[in-house]
């Protein structure tokens, strides 16, 4: 098979941004730009371990988001907050356009509750691995979460 210049232009083009952002990932704490949009908000004027948003709750919950909340709750809330409205100084909002689909996706939940997760975005520290959660738990989770951004405008 032979490949023409423009098709291993193409694949070198993909290959080395594949390993940029693989690197970014693993690579430890991310920095990230002033006015960048990704750039978490300044909670100086919060009170620790006070909520960091203000979550608008949706009137109903479909029945896998309301599994959802009630895994929530039992296994993330006491990091993350109540309706995922973040904790300051302790762990982030999970209710905020950081967390939207297109930047994290479902199975980025699954990741950070399998494997923890580094440092980034935030200053609260790593991410411990979260024991006793199954995919499903997790899948559950993602959806309150998902319907949670919804009702707060985040898509």
């Amino acid at each position: 098979m032979q490949v023409s210049k423009a098709g291993l232009g193409i694949a070198a083009f993909f290959a080395v941004g594949g390993a940029v952002a693989l690197a970014s990932i693993f690579s430890g704490p991310e920095q990230t730009p002033m006015g960048h949009s990704m750039e978490p908000p300044d909670t100086s004027d919060i009170a620790e371990g006070g909520p960091i948003v203000d979550v608008a709750l949706p009137l109903e919950l479909s029945s896998e988001a309301q599994l959802g909340e009630r895994a929530f709750n039992v296994a993330c809330s006491a990091c993350h907050g109540e309706n995922a409205s973040g904790q300051n100084g302790v762990a982030p909002p999970l209710v905020h356009i950081i967390y939207e689909p297109g930047h994290h996706s479902d199975e980025a939940f699954q990741v950070a509750v399998r494997n923890g997760v580094r440092s980034h975005h935030w200053n609260f520290g790593n991410m411990p691995p979260i024991e006793g959660l199954s995919r499903a738990d997790v899948r559950a989770i993602a959806t309150y979460v998902r319907e949670l951004q919804r009702e707060n405008g985040i898509f």
